[in-house]
């Protein structure tokens, strides 16, 4: 005899293909993929674009390496989220909310911290440079504190999937575009021989870079801020600190108990072979003879048409199959186009290799990217969405920065196709934690 159905709600229908798409032309969306785009601007710029400016300066591979440490402001952003969560900024949140008035205090950093790089030459001297990077990375950081939380506030559980799918996409843009277009100014700016350094190209191409910042400050400007709850006012400091920095992360592990040590290493390592192998892509490409017009070339064509490919497939995977499963394949995915960089090592200088092997990693990584960001959007507590965001996405690069500041020491003992190969391998624990956060996800459901 089978069991009795009367009296269960009918299960929801499916949604079609059409019903699906057409969520990312809403207003929600398309605010998310210029915010986006803004967010992604300022990370290639203090991490791949600067290594390949680096590079050609004459820095060494060893101190490009550790110089990726700037992104240790990426790592620790959960120390100062609380303050971004709750602190009222004078005037300006007045005037325009807690969410927006944050947006546009980090954005003013970025923007300011660029110009600073753009008078910068590394070829003179190194530590201010340093600085201006540590600058925006920490502007930046601030942003995805306020901007995660913009997000998760403006939309229910349901539309998270499709805002994260376009936010995505306007953050692969950007790093496209910081990126590729970076390098495509910078050859179109030099002079006479391209064969020689010349510092006014990148100081033409930061200066561009930071004007690129417009769109996500208008968006910022003329957009409305998310309904949030009231926060009670608190009665003496200690209660304060007490709300602001405990409550969050009390509110975390109370909710998943032990499992909390499993998702947050599943956080901790997801992106840990991208990232990794990340800081050594452009030293590669320098360092294999590819010009910076064949990078950006490629980058911009083939990067930009398989990252919007996987972004959009990622959402709308996510929305039909769910967010585990999608987030295992992004992991396999990830891992395995970083063997396809050890096999670009051993071919030489060829074009048509290059664009296939970056065609395939901009794929991966878009459909790795969208799920991995509503998996952590759905571990989040609305009522403290920034702080919650924040230690989730620092725990996300905390470990992988740490690890890729030693690339540079790697490549010069081992090579590049052994290094990479090693990234590849870091994924692989990532695996059977991704199943066992879908089983913890199953019993949640059940």
């Amino acid at each position: 005899m089978t069991p009795s159905t009367h009296g269960a709600p009918p299960a929801a229908p499916k949604p079609t293909w059409a019903q699906t798409l057409k969520v990312y032309l809403e207003p929600a969306s398309l605010r998310m993929l210029s915010l986006g785009f803004s967010a992604g601007l300022p990370l290639l710029l203090v991490f791949g674009t600067l290594s390949f400016w680096l590079r050609e300066a004459g820095v060494d591979r060893s101190t490009i390496g550790f110089l990726s440490w700037v992104g240790l402001a990426y790592g620790f952003k959960w120390v100062w989220s609380p303050l971004v969560d709750r602190l009222p900024i004078p005037l300006l949140t007045r005037l325009m909310g807690r969410r927006r008035s944050w947006l546009l205090l980090a954005q003013s950093l970025i923007v300011g911290g660029l110009i600073s790089m753009a008078f910068t030459d590394p070829k003179l001297a190194l530590a201010p440079m340093v600085w201006c990077a540590i600058a925006v990375a920490f502007g930046s950081a601030t942003q995805d504190i306020a901007l995660d939380a913009f997000r998760i506030e403006s939309a229910d559980m349901q539309h998270q999937a499709a805002l994260s799918a376009t936010y995505q996409t306007g953050y692969r843009l950007a790093m496209i575009w910081a990126g590729a277009g970076a390098l495509w100014l910078a050859a179109r700016s030099e002079v006479a021989n391209a064969e020689i350094y010349q510092y006014g190209a990148w100081q033409t191409a930061y200066l561009v870079m930071a004007a690129s910042m417009l769109p996500g400050v208008l968006t910022v400007l003329f957009s409305k801020e998310p309904l949030q709850r009231e926060i009670p006012a608190s009665r003496n400091a200690a209660e304060w600190l007490r709300g602001a920095l405990l409550d969050p992360f009390a509110e975390f592990v109370r909710r998943y108990r032990w499992q909390a040590i499993l998702i947050l290493g599943l956080i901790a390592t997801y992106r840990i072979s991208d990232v990794v192998m990340g800081i050594m892509a452009n030293p590669f490409y320098v360092d294999m003879g590819y010009t910076k017009d064949e990078v950006a070339a490629v980058t911009k064509i083939y990067g930009v048409v398989m990252t919007l490919v996987g972004a959009f497939v990622g959402g709308a995977m996510a929305l039909r199959m769910g967010v585990m499963r999608v987030l295992m394949l992004g992991a396999i995915l990830s891992a395995g186009s970083n063997l396809l960089f050890s096999w670009l090592a051993g071919q030489g200088h060829d074009v048509t290799k290059l664009i296939f092997v970056i065609s395939a990693d901009n794929l991966a990584g878009g459909i790795a990217s969208s799920a991995f960001i509503a998996y952590l959007s759905s571990l989040t507590n609305v009522n403290y969405s920034a702080t919650q965001y924040a230690l989730f996405s620092s725990m996300m690069l905390l470990l992988p920065k740490f690890v890729a500041g030693y690339s540079g020491v790697y490549v010069d003992h081992f090579g590049y196709a052994s290094f990479f190969t090693a990234t590849a391998f870091l994924g692989a624990p990532v695996l059977l934690l991704v199943w066992l956060a879908s089983r913890i996800a199953t019993q949640e459901m059940q």
